[in-house]
């Protein structure tokens, strides 16, 4: 109860912060605008809440720059995302996932080991590649949260999230033992 609490006067302090940011401020610094997202994404690129907030340092640019772009349309709905992504322009989105893209994907947290893969995943590969690392057009699953992984899963499946025209169909054949046991499964490697 209390970490909620903290963690949504966290989340109001930060869209105050962007409602007082003057909207031309730095226009061609993306690395200022980027400092913005460390509030919740990480300063060295691990999340403030790696249960809920997933890590973008290192993950495909197209993958971040559809969600970006998701979140300004409307597409993919986020109470605190929704809101930051609408005082920037879409090619400042671009160059913020790009940005990002660049950075290093954060060392595994010590103790994370992989288990056998569980059945199912294989179908994972096709878009998500060989080691689970995304490339075009997915993204990378590989060492996110067993949390984060499993809200992503559950919310394809229950049609809260519908802004990939695939996952859906493949969550909701999934039990939801199978999701689980991928969410572990990735989150270790």
């Amino acid at each position: 109860m209390f970490k909620s609490l903290v963690s949504t006067s966290f989340g109001v302090m930060v869209l105050l912060a962007i409602i007082a940011m003057p909207a031309h401020a730095a226009d061609d610094d993306i690395e200022t605008k980027a400092l913005l997202c460390s509030a919740c994404h990480g300063q060295n690129g691990v999340p403030t809440t790696a249960a809920t907030i997933p890590i973008i340092w290192g993950q495909q640019g197209n993958y971040l720059y559809k969600e970006l772009h998701d979140y300004k349309s409307g597409d993919r709905a986020n109470p605190l995302m929704g809101p930051i992504v609408q005082g920037f322009s879409l090619p400042d989105l671009r160059k913020m996932a790009e940005y990002f893209a660049t950075k290093t994907w954060p060392a595994p947290q010590t103790g994370n080991t992989a288990a056998t893969p569980p059945e199912g995943i294989q179908m994972c590969r096709a878009c998500h590649q060989q080691n689970f690392e995304g490339g075009a057009p997915a993204p990378r699953l590989a060492g996110l949260s067993y949390e984060y992984l499993l809200a992503a899963m559950n919310a394809f499946a229950d049609g809260k999230r519908t802004n990939n025209l695939d996952m859906p169909g493949f969550m909701k054949a999934l039990t939801e033992n199978q999701r689980e046991a991928m969410a572990h499964y990735l989150a270790g490697l």
